[in-house]
């Protein structure tokens, strides 16, 4: 069942207030919030309505967050029984900023539809976008703002571009809607470095599309250079597609990534090593099938969304149980 609480403006003090009444008419259980406002909202319409578990969420690590957030959570931690994280990055970081325990978070990595997500007929598919079906494409499935580090990549791929000039970079992903996260100022930082290193003509542009599960098939590889990241659903997005990845090594990339057997890892910023490793894998076609056979298999093993589930429901199982045995203990003192 799907229930919606309107925001009637950007600032809607009655959404609290609403969103208890609904706790209480659902009878819930359990209220499980992603992001900064619903994790509010949650909060003290948990307390509100009596739900006995709330349970909140990080999403990535290693941002900065507005100083009024931060305040706004700290003040509301009492209000919160557990934190899922999807990364050990993310849970680590979100303790140390809010000053939660780090015995109150518990980690569920982000799921894959891996029957969406599955390898396609990639002839086909380049011919709907016009690429040329011999020419090695690498991919990158990222939005356009600074965390995503766009520039590690370009600069490798001029490199990649002296020993392998039929190549192509197709970017999938736009800019953030009104300038978010100074989206718009770092689109244009990027399309001046791609003048400036004279690789355009090798670009290609799609933007944001609705069909990136196809996308992902008219690739050799995808990389995916982020500062930072959680549970970067692009690099899961990718393997289950058969794909394999090249990515940074930051936060729970070394978990996400096998190293040497779905993909490779590079440390930031080391732009040489990043062109190498891309062109390891353009170069040796046995290799490149062998690694997206196994990514393919370690996304139906470890990140589907079935798994997400199970993991998430054990977090609601065990914040329930816990709250008996307190409330019993409670009650025996």
């Amino acid at each position: 069942r799907l229930h919606t609480v309107v925001k009637k403006n950007k600032v809607d003090f009655t959404v609290v207030p609403r969103m208890a009444r609904l706790l209480k008419l659902l009878k819930a259980d359990v209220v499980h919030s992603y992001l900064f406002a619903s994790d509010i909202a949650s909060r003290l319409a948990g307390r509100l309505a009596g739900t006995r578990v709330v349970i909140g969420s990080e999403r990535n690590a290693n941002y900065s967050p507005k100083k009024r957030n931060i305040l706004a959570y700290r003040l509301t931690r009492r209000y919160v029984d557990l934190t899922i994280a999807n990364s050990e990055t993310g849970a680590r970081f979100n303790s140390r900023m809010y000053g939660q325990p780090a015995c109150n978070y518990r980690v569920v990595r982000n799921g894959v539809d891996t029957e969406l997500f599955k390898p396609r007929d990639r002839i086909s598919i380049r011919n709907e976008l016009g690429i040329p079906a011999d020419n090695s494409v690498i991919g990158v499935f990222a939005s356009f703002k600074p965390q995503k580090n766009h520039s590690l990549l370009f600069h490798a791929f001029k490199m990649v571009l002296t020993s392998c000039p039929d190549a192509q970079l197709l970017l999938v992903g736009g800019r953030l809607y009104g300038n978010m996260m100074g989206s718009g100022d770092y689109y244009g930082r990027m399309n001046d470095l791609i003048d400036e290193l004279g690789i355009r003509q090798r670009c290609i542009f799609l933007g944001n599309r609705d069909d990136v599960e196809q996308i992902y098939s008219a690739c050799d590889i995808t990389v995916l250079p982020s500062l930072y990241e959680g549970t970067p659903n692009a690099l899961l997005e990718s393997m289950a597609c058969g794909i394999p990845v090249v990515a940074t090594r930051v936060c729970d990339n070394s978990f996400i990534v096998k190293e040497d057997q779905t993909g490779f890892l590079v440390e930031l910023d080391n732009v040489r090593k990043m062109a190498d490793r891309i062109q390891v894998l353009l170069d040796n076609d046995v290799l490149r099938r062998e690694m997206g056979q196994n990514a393919r298999e370690w996304m139906l093993e470890e990140f589907t969304l079935e798994e997400l589930a199970k993991k998430t429901e054990a977090v609601y199982m065990e914040a329930l149980s816990q709250k008996t045995e307190n409330a019993d203990k409670k009650r025996k003192d």
